[in-house]
Protein backbone atom coordinates (compact mmCIF):
# COMPACT_ATOMS: atom_id res chain seq x y z
CA UNK A 1 0.00 0.00 0.00
CA UNK A 2 1.20 3.49 -0.88
CA UNK A 3 0.22 6.21 1.60
CA UNK A 4 0.35 10.00 1.57
CA UNK A 5 0.78 11.65 4.98
CA UNK A 6 -0.13 15.32 4.81
CA UNK A 7 1.36 17.37 7.64
CA UNK A 8 4.66 16.93 9.46
CA UNK A 9 3.64 18.16 12.90
CA UNK A 10 3.67 15.94 15.97
CA UNK A 11 0.85 13.68 14.74
CA UNK A 12 1.89 13.41 11.10
CA UNK A 13 5.41 12.60 12.26
CA UNK A 14 4.16 9.86 14.59
CA UNK A 15 1.92 8.13 12.07
CA UNK A 16 4.63 8.28 9.40
CA UNK A 17 7.15 6.64 11.74
CA UNK A 18 4.77 3.79 12.50
CA UNK A 19 3.75 3.30 8.87
CA UNK A 20 7.44 3.05 7.99
CA UNK A 21 7.54 -0.13 10.13
CA UNK A 22 4.47 -1.73 8.52
CA UNK A 23 5.30 -4.60 6.15
CA UNK A 24 2.08 -3.90 4.24
CA UNK A 25 3.23 -0.37 3.36
CA UNK A 26 5.37 -0.15 0.22
CA UNK A 27 6.03 3.60 0.22
CA UNK A 28 5.11 6.79 2.07
CA UNK A 29 4.93 10.33 0.76
CA UNK A 30 5.38 12.95 3.49
CA UNK A 31 4.12 16.33 2.33
CA UNK A 32 3.97 19.75 3.92
CA UNK A 33 4.60 23.38 2.98
CA UNK A 34 7.57 23.40 5.36
CA UNK A 35 10.25 21.46 3.48
CA UNK A 36 12.70 21.71 6.36
CA UNK A 37 10.28 19.71 8.50
CA UNK A 38 9.60 17.30 5.62
CA UNK A 39 13.30 16.63 5.09
CA UNK A 40 13.90 16.20 8.80
CA UNK A 41 11.17 13.55 8.94
CA UNK A 42 12.02 11.66 5.75
CA UNK A 43 15.65 11.60 6.82
CA UNK A 44 14.82 9.16 9.63
CA UNK A 45 12.49 6.93 7.56
CA UNK A 46 13.34 4.15 5.13
CA UNK A 47 10.25 4.05 2.88
CA UNK A 48 9.49 7.76 2.63
CA UNK A 49 10.00 10.51 0.10
CA UNK A 50 9.20 14.17 0.70
CA UNK A 51 7.18 16.65 -1.31
CA UNK A 52 6.31 20.29 -0.86
CA UNK A 53 2.58 20.94 -0.75
CA UNK A 54 0.53 24.09 -0.37
CA UNK A 55 -2.72 22.55 0.88
CA UNK A 56 -4.66 25.71 0.01
CA UNK A 57 -4.28 24.49 -3.57
CA UNK A 58 -6.21 21.30 -4.30
CA UNK A 59 -4.17 20.61 -7.43
CA UNK A 60 -0.97 20.51 -5.37
CA UNK A 61 -2.51 17.90 -3.08
CA UNK A 62 -3.65 15.89 -6.10
CA UNK A 63 -0.12 16.02 -7.50
CA UNK A 64 1.30 14.64 -4.24
CA UNK A 65 -1.39 11.93 -4.08
CA UNK A 66 -0.86 10.31 -7.48
CA UNK A 67 -1.09 6.52 -7.16
CA UNK A 68 -1.71 6.44 -3.39
CA UNK A 69 -4.18 4.09 -1.76
CA UNK A 70 -4.72 6.16 1.38
CA UNK A 71 -4.39 9.83 2.30
CA UNK A 72 -3.81 10.54 5.99
CA UNK A 73 -4.69 14.17 6.73
CA UNK A 74 -2.76 15.52 9.72
CA UNK A 75 -3.19 19.16 8.70
CA UNK A 76 -5.21 21.86 10.53
CA UNK A 77 -8.99 21.91 10.16
CA UNK A 78 -9.07 24.57 7.45
CA UNK A 79 -7.62 22.17 4.87
CA UNK A 80 -10.15 19.38 5.37
CA UNK A 81 -12.38 20.11 2.39
CA UNK A 82 -9.44 20.46 -0.01
CA UNK A 83 -7.96 17.14 1.06
CA UNK A 84 -11.33 15.39 0.81
CA UNK A 85 -11.71 16.72 -2.76
CA UNK A 86 -8.20 15.57 -3.62
CA UNK A 87 -8.89 12.06 -2.28
CA UNK A 88 -11.96 11.84 -4.50
CA UNK A 89 -9.99 13.05 -7.51
CA UNK A 90 -7.33 10.32 -7.15
CA UNK A 91 -9.83 7.71 -5.91
CA UNK A 92 -8.03 7.10 -2.61
CA UNK A 93 -9.25 6.18 0.85
CA UNK A 94 -9.15 9.09 3.28
CA UNK A 95 -8.34 9.40 6.97
CA UNK A 96 -8.49 12.64 8.95
CA UNK A 97 -7.18 13.19 12.48
CA UNK A 98 -9.79 15.95 12.82
CA UNK A 99 -13.42 15.91 11.83
CA UNK A 100 -14.42 18.99 9.95
CA UNK A 101 -14.30 22.74 9.77
CA UNK A 102 -17.16 25.22 9.68
CA UNK A 103 -18.62 25.37 6.16
CA UNK A 104 -20.04 28.84 6.81
CA UNK A 105 -19.22 31.90 8.88
CA UNK A 106 -21.53 31.12 11.79
CA UNK A 107 -19.07 29.36 14.10
CA UNK A 108 -21.82 28.46 16.58
CA UNK A 109 -23.55 26.16 14.13
CA UNK A 110 -21.15 26.06 11.19
CA UNK A 111 -19.31 23.07 12.59
CA UNK A 112 -22.55 21.13 12.98
CA UNK A 113 -23.54 22.05 9.42
CA UNK A 114 -20.07 21.02 8.27
CA UNK A 115 -20.38 17.62 9.89
CA UNK A 116 -23.82 17.05 8.36
CA UNK A 117 -22.54 18.29 5.01
CA UNK A 118 -19.73 15.76 5.00
CA UNK A 119 -22.09 12.88 5.73
CA UNK A 120 -24.76 14.03 3.26
CA UNK A 121 -22.55 15.18 0.37
CA UNK A 122 -19.21 13.39 0.67
CA UNK A 123 -20.42 9.99 1.81
CA UNK A 124 -22.26 9.28 -1.47
CA UNK A 125 -19.21 10.46 -3.43
CA UNK A 126 -16.89 8.04 -1.65
CA UNK A 127 -19.47 5.26 -2.03
CA UNK A 128 -19.53 5.94 -5.76
CA UNK A 129 -15.77 5.34 -6.08
CA UNK A 130 -15.84 2.38 -3.68
CA UNK A 131 -13.62 4.03 -1.08
CA UNK A 132 -13.88 4.86 2.62
CA UNK A 133 -13.30 8.21 4.31
CA UNK A 134 -13.06 8.16 8.09
CA UNK A 135 -12.87 11.34 10.16
CA UNK A 136 -11.92 12.03 13.77
CA UNK A 137 -9.10 9.49 14.11
CA UNK A 138 -6.72 10.86 16.74
CA UNK A 139 -7.14 10.34 20.46
CA UNK A 140 -10.16 12.60 20.94
CA UNK A 141 -11.95 12.26 18.65
CA UNK A 142 -10.70 8.82 17.75
CA UNK A 143 -9.65 6.52 20.58
CA UNK A 144 -12.31 7.95 22.88
CA UNK A 145 -15.00 7.47 20.22
CA UNK A 146 -14.11 3.79 19.91
CA UNK A 147 -14.26 3.52 23.71
CA UNK A 148 -17.68 5.20 23.70
CA UNK A 149 -18.98 2.89 21.01
CA UNK A 150 -17.62 -0.08 23.00
CA UNK A 151 -19.67 1.00 26.03
CA UNK A 152 -22.87 0.47 24.04
CA UNK A 153 -22.25 -3.31 24.18
CA UNK A 154 -23.36 -3.29 27.80
CA UNK A 155 -26.59 -1.29 27.46
CA UNK A 156 -30.05 -1.87 26.01
CA UNK A 157 -30.70 1.88 25.91
CA UNK A 158 -28.42 4.85 26.58
CA UNK A 159 -29.50 8.13 28.12
CA UNK A 160 -26.30 10.13 28.77
CA UNK A 161 -22.68 10.00 27.66
CA UNK A 162 -19.79 11.89 29.27
CA UNK A 163 -16.35 12.02 27.68
CA UNK A 164 -13.67 13.17 30.14
CA UNK A 165 -10.08 13.99 29.18
CA UNK A 166 -7.49 15.19 31.69
CA UNK A 167 -4.02 16.03 30.46
CA UNK A 168 -2.05 16.61 33.64
CA UNK A 169 1.42 16.47 32.09
CA UNK A 170 3.61 19.33 33.34
CA UNK A 171 7.31 19.76 32.61
CA UNK A 172 9.73 21.93 34.54
CA UNK A 173 10.20 23.67 31.20
CA UNK A 174 7.33 25.94 30.05
CA UNK A 175 5.38 23.65 27.71
CA UNK A 176 1.61 24.19 28.09
CA UNK A 177 0.68 22.21 24.96
CA UNK A 178 2.14 18.97 23.56
CA UNK A 179 0.34 19.31 20.23
CA UNK A 180 -0.34 22.25 17.90
CA UNK A 181 -0.75 25.43 20.02
CA UNK A 182 -2.76 27.00 17.21
CA UNK A 183 -5.27 24.14 17.18
CA UNK A 184 -5.41 24.04 20.98
CA UNK A 185 -6.02 27.77 21.38
CA UNK A 186 -8.55 27.82 18.55
CA UNK A 187 -10.56 25.03 20.19
CA UNK A 188 -10.39 26.78 23.55
CA UNK A 189 -11.66 30.05 22.12
CA UNK A 190 -14.83 28.61 20.60
CA UNK A 191 -18.21 27.66 22.10
CA UNK A 192 -18.50 24.09 23.34
CA UNK A 193 -20.96 21.73 21.69
CA UNK A 194 -23.49 20.10 23.99
CA UNK A 195 -26.20 17.56 23.25
CA UNK A 196 -29.07 17.82 25.71
CA UNK A 197 -32.58 16.44 25.65
CA UNK A 198 -32.12 15.37 22.05
CA UNK A 199 -30.94 18.77 20.78
CA UNK A 200 -27.55 20.24 19.90
CA UNK A 201 -26.57 23.67 21.14
CA UNK A 202 -23.49 25.55 22.34
CA UNK A 203 -22.28 26.60 25.76
CA UNK A 204 -19.49 29.00 26.76
CA UNK A 205 -16.02 27.44 27.09
CA UNK A 206 -14.51 27.01 30.56
CA UNK A 207 -17.97 26.75 32.18
CA UNK A 208 -20.26 24.05 33.68
CA UNK A 209 -17.72 22.30 35.94
CA UNK A 210 -17.97 18.58 36.65
CA UNK A 211 -15.72 17.04 39.32
CA UNK A 212 -14.34 13.51 39.24
CA UNK A 213 -11.80 11.47 41.20
CA UNK A 214 -11.14 7.97 39.95
CA UNK A 215 -9.16 5.38 41.93
CA UNK A 216 -5.87 6.10 40.18
CA UNK A 217 -6.06 9.89 40.73
CA UNK A 218 -4.35 11.46 43.73
CA UNK A 219 -6.73 14.44 43.74
CA UNK A 220 -10.12 15.54 42.47
CA UNK A 221 -10.11 17.05 38.97
CA UNK A 222 -12.50 19.72 37.70
CA UNK A 223 -13.54 19.23 34.07
CA UNK A 224 -14.91 22.15 32.03
CA UNK A 225 -16.64 22.78 28.71
CA UNK A 226 -14.37 22.53 25.69
CA UNK A 227 -15.11 22.70 21.99
CA UNK A 228 -14.87 19.18 20.61
CA UNK A 229 -16.51 17.05 17.96
CA UNK A 230 -17.71 14.13 20.04
CA UNK A 231 -21.11 15.45 21.22
CA UNK A 232 -21.95 16.39 17.62
CA UNK A 233 -20.96 12.97 16.31
CA UNK A 234 -22.89 11.13 19.03
CA UNK A 235 -25.94 13.32 18.44
CA UNK A 236 -25.98 12.67 14.70
CA UNK A 237 -25.49 8.93 15.32
CA UNK A 238 -27.60 8.60 18.47
CA UNK A 239 -30.27 6.24 17.18
CA UNK A 240 -28.14 3.92 15.04
CA UNK A 241 -24.94 3.70 17.10
CA UNK A 242 -25.68 4.97 20.61
CA UNK A 243 -28.85 3.24 21.74
CA UNK A 244 -31.05 6.36 21.52
CA UNK A 245 -28.75 8.61 23.60
CA UNK A 246 -30.31 11.99 24.48
CA UNK A 247 -27.43 13.76 26.24
CA UNK A 248 -23.70 13.93 25.45
CA UNK A 249 -20.93 16.09 26.90
CA UNK A 250 -17.20 16.55 26.32
CA UNK A 251 -15.32 17.84 29.38
CA UNK A 252 -11.64 18.73 29.50
CA UNK A 253 -9.06 19.47 32.21
CA UNK A 254 -5.34 19.83 32.67
CA UNK A 255 -2.28 21.99 32.22
CA UNK A 256 -3.35 23.50 28.91
CA UNK A 257 -6.75 24.49 30.25
CA UNK A 258 -5.20 26.08 33.32
CA UNK A 259 -2.87 28.08 31.08
CA UNK A 260 -5.56 29.09 28.59
CA UNK A 261 -8.51 30.07 30.80
CA UNK A 262 -7.17 33.42 32.13
CA UNK A 263 -5.97 34.37 28.62
CA UNK A 264 -9.42 33.61 27.22
CA UNK A 265 -11.15 35.65 29.91
CA UNK A 266 -8.75 38.55 29.22
CA UNK A 267 -9.82 38.54 25.55
CA UNK A 268 -6.42 37.44 24.29
CA UNK A 269 -7.83 34.77 21.99
CA UNK A 270 -9.57 37.40 19.83
CA UNK A 271 -8.90 37.35 16.11
CA UNK A 272 -9.77 41.02 15.60
CA UNK A 273 -6.84 43.36 14.99
CA UNK A 274 -6.11 45.87 17.76
CA UNK A 275 -3.89 48.91 17.94
CA UNK A 276 -1.70 48.87 21.04
CA UNK A 277 0.78 51.71 21.60
CA UNK A 278 0.73 52.57 17.92
CA UNK A 279 1.18 48.99 16.68
CA UNK A 280 -1.48 46.79 15.13
CA UNK A 281 -1.62 43.26 16.49
CA UNK A 282 -3.99 40.29 16.49
CA UNK A 283 -4.08 38.94 20.09
CA UNK A 284 -4.66 35.34 18.96
CA UNK A 285 -1.61 35.42 16.69
CA UNK A 286 0.59 36.95 19.38
CA UNK A 287 -0.37 34.25 21.89
CA UNK A 288 0.13 31.39 19.42
CA UNK A 289 3.53 32.69 18.32
CA UNK A 290 4.60 33.10 21.96
CA UNK A 291 3.90 29.48 22.94
CA UNK A 292 6.76 27.00 22.42
CA UNK A 293 6.17 24.49 19.65
CA UNK A 294 5.59 20.89 20.76
CA UNK A 295 8.65 18.62 20.65
CA UNK A 296 8.61 16.10 17.82
CA UNK A 297 12.01 14.44 17.70
CA UNK A 298 14.01 12.31 20.09
CA UNK A 299 16.60 14.84 21.28
CA UNK A 300 13.98 17.56 21.92
CA UNK A 301 11.89 15.20 24.05
CA UNK A 302 14.91 13.80 25.86
CA UNK A 303 16.00 17.31 26.89
CA UNK A 304 12.59 18.11 28.39
CA UNK A 305 12.45 14.85 30.35
CA UNK A 306 16.00 15.25 31.62
CA UNK A 307 15.23 18.79 32.79
CA UNK A 308 12.52 17.20 34.95
CA UNK A 309 8.80 16.53 34.97
CA UNK A 310 6.57 18.07 37.62
CA UNK A 311 3.64 15.79 36.77
CA UNK A 312 2.88 12.99 34.32
CA UNK A 313 -0.81 12.35 34.98
CA UNK A 314 -4.01 12.12 32.99
CA UNK A 315 -7.13 10.18 32.14
CA UNK A 316 -9.47 9.39 29.29
CA UNK A 317 -12.82 8.17 30.52
CA UNK A 318 -16.21 7.38 29.04
CA UNK A 319 -19.23 7.32 31.34
CA UNK A 320 -22.35 5.93 29.67
CA UNK A 321 -25.61 5.91 31.64
CA UNK A 322 -28.55 3.81 30.54
CA UNK A 323 -30.54 0.66 31.14
CA UNK A 324 -29.86 -3.05 30.85
CA UNK A 325 -32.58 -5.60 31.57
CA UNK A 326 -34.69 -2.84 33.11
CA UNK A 327 -31.96 -1.79 35.57
CA UNK A 328 -30.14 1.56 35.72
CA UNK A 329 -26.55 0.99 34.61
CA UNK A 330 -23.34 3.01 34.46
CA UNK A 331 -20.64 1.79 32.08
CA UNK A 332 -17.19 3.25 32.73
CA UNK A 333 -14.59 2.77 30.03
CA UNK A 334 -11.08 3.91 30.99
CA UNK A 335 -8.34 4.20 28.38
CA UNK A 336 -4.86 3.73 29.82
CA UNK A 337 -1.78 4.71 27.82
CA UNK A 338 1.89 5.46 28.49
CA UNK A 339 2.74 8.89 29.91
CA UNK A 340 5.62 10.94 28.54
CA UNK A 341 8.40 9.04 30.32
CA UNK A 342 7.13 5.57 29.36
CA UNK A 343 6.23 6.72 25.84
CA UNK A 344 9.77 7.99 25.37
CA UNK A 345 11.23 4.74 26.68
CA UNK A 346 9.00 2.72 24.33
CA UNK A 347 9.09 4.79 21.17
CA UNK A 348 11.05 8.05 21.68
CA UNK A 349 7.76 9.98 21.65
CA UNK A 350 5.81 12.20 24.01
CA UNK A 351 2.69 10.78 25.64
CA UNK A 352 0.56 13.02 23.42
CA UNK A 353 2.26 11.75 20.28
CA UNK A 354 1.96 8.21 21.58
CA UNK A 355 -1.79 8.27 22.17
CA UNK A 356 -2.96 10.69 19.47
CA UNK A 357 -0.46 9.84 16.74
CA UNK A 358 -0.55 6.12 17.35
CA UNK A 359 -4.29 6.24 17.93
CA UNK A 360 -4.45 7.59 14.39
CA UNK A 361 -1.92 5.08 13.11
CA UNK A 362 -4.15 2.25 14.36
CA UNK A 363 -6.91 3.40 11.99
CA UNK A 364 -4.32 3.42 9.18
CA UNK A 365 -3.33 -0.12 10.23
CA UNK A 366 -6.96 -1.18 9.85
CA UNK A 367 -6.91 0.11 6.27
CA UNK A 368 -3.65 -1.75 5.62
CA UNK A 369 -5.00 -5.00 7.08
CA UNK A 370 -8.36 -4.80 5.30
CA UNK A 371 -10.42 -4.47 8.49
CA UNK A 372 -12.86 -1.97 6.97
CA UNK A 373 -15.69 -3.22 4.79
CA UNK A 374 -17.54 0.11 4.58
CA UNK A 375 -17.59 2.61 1.75
CA UNK A 376 -18.65 6.24 2.05
CA UNK A 377 -17.77 8.63 4.85
CA UNK A 378 -17.99 7.70 8.53
CA UNK A 379 -16.73 9.09 11.82
CA UNK A 380 -14.67 7.03 14.24
CA UNK A 381 -17.72 6.37 16.46
CA UNK A 382 -19.43 4.47 13.62
CA UNK A 383 -17.36 1.29 13.70
CA UNK A 384 -19.00 -2.08 14.25
CA UNK A 385 -18.43 -3.78 17.61
CA UNK A 386 -16.15 -6.25 15.82
CA UNK A 387 -14.08 -3.39 14.38
CA UNK A 388 -13.87 -1.72 17.79
CA UNK A 389 -12.59 -5.01 19.24
CA UNK A 390 -9.97 -5.23 16.48
CA UNK A 391 -8.94 -1.62 17.09
CA UNK A 392 -8.31 -2.24 20.78
CA UNK A 393 -6.52 -5.52 20.01
CA UNK A 394 -4.04 -3.53 17.94
CA UNK A 395 -3.92 -0.81 20.61
CA UNK A 396 -3.06 -3.33 23.34
CA UNK A 397 0.09 -4.29 21.41
CA UNK A 398 1.24 -0.69 21.95
CA UNK A 399 0.32 -0.60 25.65
CA UNK A 400 -2.92 1.30 25.04
CA UNK A 401 -5.61 -0.63 26.84
CA UNK A 402 -9.31 -0.36 27.57
CA UNK A 403 -10.71 -1.30 30.98
CA UNK A 404 -14.48 -1.60 31.48
CA UNK A 405 -16.54 -1.45 34.67
CA UNK A 406 -20.29 -2.00 34.64
CA UNK A 407 -22.25 -0.90 37.73
CA UNK A 408 -25.85 -0.84 38.82
CA UNK A 409 -26.82 2.64 40.05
Amino acid sequence: MKILVLGTGAQGTTVAKRLDEEPGVSSIICADYNMEAVNELTGILTKAEGMKCNAYNVDEIINCAQGVDLIVNALPLEFGKNVLDAALAVKANYQDFSSTTAFDEDVNIGWIRGMKYQFEVYSPKFEEIGRLAIIGTGSAPGVICCATRDAMKYLDTCDTIYNFVWEGVKANRFQPFWWSPETAIQDMSEPAYTYENGELFVRPPFEDPVKRKYDYMDHEVTFLNHCHDEPVQYALNADKYFKGCKNAYFKYAGTGMEFAEPLYRAGLFDHEEREIKGRKVVPFDVIVESIPKPPKFEEEIREIIEEGMEADDGCMVVEAYGKKGGKDILVENHVFAPGIVEAFERAKMTGEMYLTGQGGYLFSKMFINGDFDQCGLISSDMLSFEQVDRYFEYAAELGIRLETTVKEI
